[in-house]
């Protein structure tokens, strides 16, 4: 957890900074701790028994491993996914009501309108007014740029 924790510390510090500041200052700072903590669950593998829920946790990491470090090479990536998580939960508390959307097609449609909702959100767009004023003019609006409705 220490060495974690670590990793987070040093993004804190990076918020607000360019993608390429971001990216410069996780080769420096953050791959040395992530080498590390990859050499070290290595190491601590070695210790334990294939049925260790440990070693479960372990091979689980380690096989996600080029997944997990991604975020080092790209500085728009978030190091964790606890935004996404975020902006899902509201989906996921009402789960149990998307499950009357009346068909696969309807339940599809929820999904778009969804990611529509949270990319308003994400983009600091007033939901209410955005789709109010989509819903007021996609009737007569080509759909050849229906693009331009995108929040």
């Amino acid at each position: 957890m220490r060495r974690i924790d670590e990793l987070f510390a040093i993004e804190r510090k990076m918020n607000g900074k360019k993608p390429g500041e971001r990216c410069a200052l996780r080769q420096e700072r953050t791959k040395p701790l992530t080498d590390a903590l990859e050499a070290w669950l290595r190491e601590q593998r070695e210790k334990l028994s294939s049925k260790s829920d440990t070693a479960k946790v372990i091979d689980y990491t380690l096989k996600r491993w080029r997944a997990f470090t991604r975020f080092l090479d790209d500085g728009r990536l978030c190091m964790s996914n606890n935004a996404a998580e975020r902006a899902v939960r509201g989906i996921a508390v009402g789960r149990k009501n998307w499950t009357f959307c009346g068909s696969d097609s309807g339940g599809h449609r929820a999904a778009a309108m969804f990611t529509l909702i949270e990319t308003c959100k994400l983009n600091h767009v007033d939901v209410r007014s955005w789709l109010a004023d989509v819903l007021a003019r996609i009737a007569d609006h080509p759909a050849s740029k229906i693009a331009e409705l995108l929040p």
